[in-house]
């Protein structure tokens, strides 16, 4: 059995900022489609809703971290039109070929945007957001890193952030491999794959963050499919 006992330092090949093409293209919208078909979107919009207490009068700011090919924002505009919500939503992302790739699938959306970004670089600006989304984000940092950036994101979030990420486990890395011969996936997107899952959590690892970060009010579940859902709320009751 594959070890699982500590957070895997193994580089994956989207972390290539630089990287663009056919084959980068085809792992985001794979990537997409199995987080939909495996309920992922879901977990990140039951964390928002969550947030969410009545409808405001201005338009909800949200930061999606990592947007990849935007998905998550289609999925949460799509949402807050049929509450009648008003949203304004950022996507950003560090390599520029995957922005312009979101950009073209988000056309027909008028409340989103996108820029390409280095995320310790926006964390450093004085711009604030109501809501911060990091699905399938926060595994590519180390852990010194990841107790920067949740500090960054609950100072710069008005109601609060959820992260949706992998629950590391011998189970999931197995089964994973499974998935890669029904989707097709191509060489990236599997190993990216199992590097991800190597380099997800333990919920006791997030637990520990949260108590390093003072955070008074969050929230850690395991959903399906093997990922955790953390919703850190920044207002008071």
């Amino acid at each position: 059995m594959i070890n699982t006992s500590r957070r895997s330092e193994a580089i994956e090949m989207m972390d290539d900022f630089e990287m663009e093409g056919e084959i980068l293209r085809d792992a985001l919208d794979k990537i997409a489609k199995i987080n939909q078909l495996l309920g992922g979107n879901k977990v990140t919009l039951q964390g928002v809703k969550k947030l969410i207490k009545t409808k405001s009068k201005t338009p909800i700011r949200v930061l999606d971290v990592g947007c990849g090919n935007g998905d998550m924002l289609r999925t949460l505009a799509d949402f807050a039109a049929k509450q009648g919500l008003a949203m304004e939503l950022l996507g950003i992302d560090a390599n520029p070929y995957t922005v312009q790739h979101a950009e073209k699938l988000s056309g027909n959306y008028k409340n989103i945007h996108y820029r390409t970004a280095d995320i310790f670089e926006e964390m450093n600006k004085e711009s604030t957001y109501d809501i911060i989304l990091c699905t399938l984000t926060l595994h590519h940092f180390t852990d010194q890193e990841i107790l920067f950036l949740l500090g960054a994101f609950s100072k710069l979030s008005r109601m609060g952030i959820v992260i949706n990420d992998l629950h590391r486990s011998s189970v999931a890395y197995y089964l994973f491999k499974a998935l890669c011969f029904v989707f097709g996936l191509n060489d990236m997107s599997r190993e990216d794959g199992l590097i991800s899952i190597l380099k997800g959590f333990k919920k006791r690892e997030l637990q520990t963050f949260s108590k390093q970060l003072y955070f008074k009010h969050d929230r850690i579940q395991w959903k399906w499919a093997f990922r955790y859902q953390w919703i850190i709320q920044t207002y008071e009751h």
